[in-house]
């Protein structure tokens, strides 16, 4: 986005002072409502279908060297368009296609400048613009997610729009999906860089919440629960946002400290 100065009006739109690239025109139907000569506006500059600079004060979905979830909606002979809230589609070219893309379909993309056009694109190639080395995070950190594909071992994540990491099928006790964002945690990072995700701390600190949330469960419950280590994973996850490894070693926890029994049908509160 660039703060720029107005300093021509005419019948299609108005020209920005663009300094370097002199002067940047911004269209009737991109300007801010009541735009005139001599106000400052916020734009995003860009090249339109005929590869001028142009600016708009409409806010794309990404901006240069930010990933995002974005949709096809478009393919020709150069490659996929992608909607991106403007008025030209932002293209991913067949050579930045990790696997053929398909109209109507989202994607995990990053978007890009290229350095010979100046032109912006898109790629699905993530692995060429974001880290798997990860040795400037820290292991127990909360972060962004979005997940950005599946392996025969889990599920790929990008980390706070800069990295990549590996989230583990033993670490997935709910459903996700592709292009989903979501809140997790930086599990550890392996000698090589690599980095390992959860959705869920294993501290002693996530084990005591648990513990509290299931005692809080059952005393807002007569002190009856039903939601054995026996339960589906999905009825664990949905009641207490956790795993079904976390739940039993939370409720194996609570009977070593004579707060619950348990049996094969209901877990009882000690009174």
């Amino acid at each position: 986005m660039n703060h720029l100065e107005v300093v021509d009006k005419l019948p299609f739109g108005f020209y920005l002072d663009g300094s370097q690239v002199e002067r940047i025109l911004l269209p009737n139907g991109s300007a801010p409502e009541g735009c005139e000569v001599g106000q400052m506006v916020d734009v995003f500059i860009y090249h339109d279908s005929e590869d001028r600079i142009i600016a708009t004060s409409k806010i794309p979905l990404a901006q240069v060297n930010e990933v995002a979830v974005l949709k096809v909606k478009s393919l020709t002979r150069v490659g996929a368009f992608l909607d991106w809230g403007l008025e030209k589609d932002l293209l991913v070219p067949f050579s930045e296609q990790e696997r053929p893309m398909s109209e109507g379909i989202e994607y995990v993309v990053y978007v890009f400048e290229d350095p010979e056009t100046g032109r912006l694109a898109a790629s699905t190639k993530l692995r060429d613009f974001l880290s798997e080395d990860g040795h400037d995070l820290k292991a127990g950190e909360e972060a962004d997610l979005i997940i950005c594909g599946r392996t025969d071992l889990g599920y790929k994540a990008v980390i706070n729009g800069t990295h990549l990491g590996l989230i583990f099928k033993d670490e997935v006790f709910k459903p996700i999906r592709t292009g989903q964002k979501m809140k997790g945690y930086v599990k550890r990072i392996r000698e090589d860089g690599k980095i390992d995700l959860c959705f869920q701390l294993h501290n002693e600190q996530a084990r005591k919440e648990l513990t509290e949330l299931i005692i809080d469960d059952l005393i807002a419950h007569d002190g009856l629960s039903t939601l054995t280590d026996k339960s589906p994973p999905h009825e664990i996850s949905q009641r207490f946002g956790a795993s079904k490894n976390a739940y039993k070693k939370a409720l194996g926890s609570l009977f070593k400290q004579k707060r619950i029994l348990i049996d094969k049908t209901k877990i009882t509160l000690v009174k």
